[in-house]
């Protein structure tokens, strides 16, 4: 029978069935194998609604999709090149920061890959860089950002890995900015090779741009001057920006139309985000099911013999999650995943905060790595490239991103230093209204 059901639900998915099915599909079926009454699988469907913090998930995004569809990338890319443009692979620099920037706000690599890539691709191959360097740091640029808050999947792992989310946002900046910064080196390091061209800084282009992008330039410091200030929760923060994001675009820049544009942003945002509760709901009943079963304990009696030590488990552990992370999407991988993985990680004394970045940045590296990275293939379709040229093309920013993996798995400082700094506790449990 269980056999059976395997091949039948293997099947299922090889013919593209959504995989909220299948999770939900694979939790019913368990739960009555178990003689286990399957109403349990619907009560966890319906706790999702009892989380504070996933009122910020549709607001940040709609925010986000708001700066996608209006003239915020024109005004972003304008800015960081009077500011930065000035430094050995100026356009590069500009390139990689705004793609950034996209991808904290909305979340979706694939979003910011479109809304930038039709601009950015010609300017930089006009300034003289390499085709396939451009193409590589474009693809993965648009995943670069994702440990920056309100990153959509720190918000998600938190609400799973019953962790203080602003804490995991603390706790992923100075990875995120070693991210970043290895990135920009290897942009800096290419201009200087190619010689290319930079922007002379400008004092009044400079200014000019600054007055241009005024009214978006505050929403990171809404977000974070609300939360770490202790005026707003994270739910009060992502209010706050949506409707600041929605006066400013609407209102003020007139980028977008209320009657003509507004209900389209609200259409894409919002199949987003009902995508992702849909799968969380599913989850939330795996989970279950998984620990009622006591699978991660069984899967650690399994592993303890041969994994002694926490080195040991996170060497295994990164292999694993960049095999999960090139076959699945990032909140999919979190979803499914992180229940079977967080108990064990436990056992070995790792810490949820440091275990969250470990695992977001090897999400970020399985988005550009194939076979079924979503950035090869969101970017194949928008720079109407072979999906194997982008495999070449990607090769040195994996690389560098796996080195910044690296440094961030075994020194965790890297990710709790700053909340000890702050005098923070990092021992984090339950989740922030």
């Amino acid at each position: 029978m269980t056999a059976a059901v395997s091949v039948g639900l293997g099947l299922l998915t090889l013919l593209g069935a959504p995989l909220f099915i299948i999770i939900a599909a694979i939790t019913l079926i368990g739960f009555v194998m178990n003689g286990q009454s399957a109403t349990i699988f619907y009560t966890e469907m319906y706790k999702i609604a009892e989380q504070p913090m996933f009122i910020a998930i549709p607001l940040f995004t709609f925010a986000g999709y708001l700066m996608a569809e209006a003239k915020t990338s024109t005004r972003l890319i304008n800015l960081t090149r009077a500011l930065v443009g000035w430094l050995p692979g100026g356009i590069a620099v500009v390139a990689l920061l705004s793609c950034a920037f996209f991808t904290v706000f909305t979340g979706v690599s694939g979003v910011t890959i479109i809304a930038l890539g039709g601009l950015l691709l010609p300017a930089l191959i006009k300034e003289g860089y390499p085709e396939r360097f451009t193409l590589g740091l474009l693809t993965t640029g648009g995943s670069r950002g994702m440990l920056f808050p309100p990153s959509l999947p720190i918000i998600i792992y938190g609400v799973i890995a019953q962790v203080d989310i602003n804490k995991l946002f603390l706790a992923g900046i100075i990875p995120g900015a070693l991210d970043l910064l290895v990135a920009l080196l290897l942009c800096i390091i290419l201009g200087f090779r190619c010689k290319v061209a930079r922007t002379p800084f400008n004092l009044p282009g400079a200014w000019q741009a600054l007055r241009e992008a005024a009214w978006e330039i505050p929403v990171p410091f809404i977000i974070f001057g609300g939360i770490y200030g202790g005026v707003l929760t994270a739910a009060e923060a992502a209010v706050a920006v949506a409707l600041y994001v929605f006066i400013v675009e609407v209102f003020v820049y007139r980028d977008l139309h209320l009657v003509r544009d507004i209900p389209r942003v609200v259409r894409d945002s919002m199949i987003l985000v009902g995508g992702i509760f849909i799968i969380i709901g599913a989850a939330l009943g795996l989970t279950n099911l998984l620990v009622d079963q006591e699978v991660p304990d069984r899967l650690f009696q399994i592993i303890s013999p041969y994994i002694k030590s926490p080195l040991s488990f996170l060497i295994v552990l990164n292999i694993f999650l960049l095999v999960v992370a090139a076959l699945l999407d990032v909140f999919s991988a979190i979803l499914v995943v992180l229940p079977l993985i967080l108990p064990i990680a436990a056992q070995y004394n790792i810490n949820p905060l440091h275990l969250g970045v470990v695992f977001l940045i090897n999400l970020e590296i399985g988005y550009s790595l194939p076979p079924m990275g979503l950035n090869l293939f969101v970017a194949a379709f928008r720079f109407d490239r072979s999906i194997l040229s982008l495999y070449r093309s990607t090769i040195p920013f994996l690389l560098a991103t796996l080195l910044v993996l690296i440094l961030i798995t075994y020194i965790p400082q890297l990710s709790l230093g700053l909340l000890g700094a702050l005098h923070i506790p990092t021992a984090s449990s339950g989740i922030l209204p």
